[in-house]
């Protein structure tokens, strides 16, 4: 057996509601089914699953993830252009959820907490051909969209947006 890809997340919340609008509204996420307070299942646009984000309550006063901890440090989230992540970067900024953006060659990336704490990456993958041969990684760089955006331009699709969704 081998895996082929991730097909959904599934992440404990405090509450649905808020968890559903902060991931609608800045992701674009929609809801594909939801018990009232309990859970809520969230499909991306245009996605072959299901799901893709299932969010189960488990009350107000959970504990939240602690960084330095043993468990998941973050999902990430592909947009296809460098105008959606700029318009992702500005919403996130706008609710006080971006905590800090990254150059890593191969991809641009924003990171962020959800509602609960919940980290995550919003990342838009630089086009295969661009990417260095045979360079030793050092780390990631700090992110200028600005040079991104003149470089590739606002509407160059890469990665599974290029295509068809899998």
């Amino acid at each position: 057996m081998s895996v082929r890809r991730l097909n959904h997340a599934v992440l404990y919340i405090r509450d649905v509601a808020r968890s559903v609008e902060f991931y609608t509204a800045v992701l674009g996420f929609e809801v594909a089914a939801e018990i009232p307070g309990r859970a809520a299942f969230l499909s991306a646009q245009g996605t072959l699953n299901d799901h893709d984000l299932g969010l189960f309550a488990i009350g107000p006063d959970a504990p939240g993830p602690e960084q330095g901890r043993v468990g998941l440090y973050h999902l990430a989230w592909e947009v296809g252009t460098l105008r959606e992540l700029a318009d992702t970067a500005r919403l996130l900024t706008e609710r006080g959820a971006l905590v800090g953006s990254s150059d890593h060659v191969v991809s641009k990336s924003l990171y962020a907490k959800d509602p609960d704490g919940n980290e995550f990456e919003v990342m838009w993958r630089v086009p295969r051909e661009d990417w260095p041969e045979g360079q030793e990684l050092t780390g990631p760089l700090p992110l200028d969209m600005q040079a991104a955006l003149e470089h590739w331009g606002p509407d160059l699709r890469t990665g599974a947006a290029a295509g068809s969704v899998t």
